[in-house]
């Protein structure tokens, strides 16, 4: 039977390779698949991976019906054995709905690919629907590792090597992104502290306050 399947994890937990990898799989067993995407760091209609992998995808943008698309495609006398849907977390509830209609009506996998909650530690509405409707929850099993060693639970977003708490759920960006906002993956007790490599490192840079005593 087709499946509605969610693939999830922190950010540098392999999800866009993993996807790479299930389409190599497929294609060299001579299916055809239809990769879409939105908002990859690659840039529009590219599925990209930390590890360098990229390859072309449809880009999903705001508005875009994955059901009537799907159904025009078949209809020209297209073929598509399966779907892949990476940055699944910036998806819309409609669209993920559309996806499962997708699995029930036109009888096809689809492997989607996200994160589960955003910088604020707040469910992305995309995985969260994901989580109500996909037949199953894969969670990824390469952890991510927080800079102190750690097992990495938890999205930070980063400005200036700072972690910031503030601002609009979506905001591209990637790793190493310097001054410029960035992402870091965090342990659930620095992410509460809000302590991230760079401010980790200036803490321990500051010198001693030595005691003041009075003669």
């Amino acid at each position: 039977m087709p499946e509605l399947v969610f693939f999830s994890g922190t950010m540098d937990c392999g999800k866009s390779t993993l996807a790479l990898q299930i389409e190599h799989n497929r294609s060299a067993r001579g299916l055809q698949g239809m990769i879409f995407t939105r908002d990859d760091r690659a840039g529009e209609g590219k599925l990209s991976s930390r590890l360098g992998l990229v390859t072309d995808a449809v880009e999903a943008a705001e508005g875009f019906d994955f059901y009537a698309y799907l159904v025009g495609h078949l209809s020209k006398g297209g073929r598509c054995d399966y779907v892949i849907a990476d940055e699944a977390q910036f998806l819309s509830p409609e669209q993920i709905d559309q996806l499962a209609r997708v699995v029930d009506d036109l009888e096809l996998d689809v492997f989607a690919f996200g994160i589960t909650t955003d910088f604020r530690s707040k469910l992305f509405p995309g995985s969260q629907r994901l989580v109500e409707l996909a037949d199953r929850v894969e969670v990824l099993q390469v952890e991510a590792l927080c800079w102190c060693g750690a097992r990495a639970t938890h999205n930070a977003r980063t400005v200036g090597g700072a972690m910031v708490v503030e601002g609009a759920q979506v905001v591209v960006g990637d790793v190493d992104a310097g001054d410029e906002i960035g992402y870091e993956v965090l342990c659930r007790r620095h992410h509460r502290r809000r302590m991230t490599a760079a401010t980790a490192r200036a803490a321990a840079l500051s010198p001693d306050v030595l005691p003041v005593t009075t003669a």
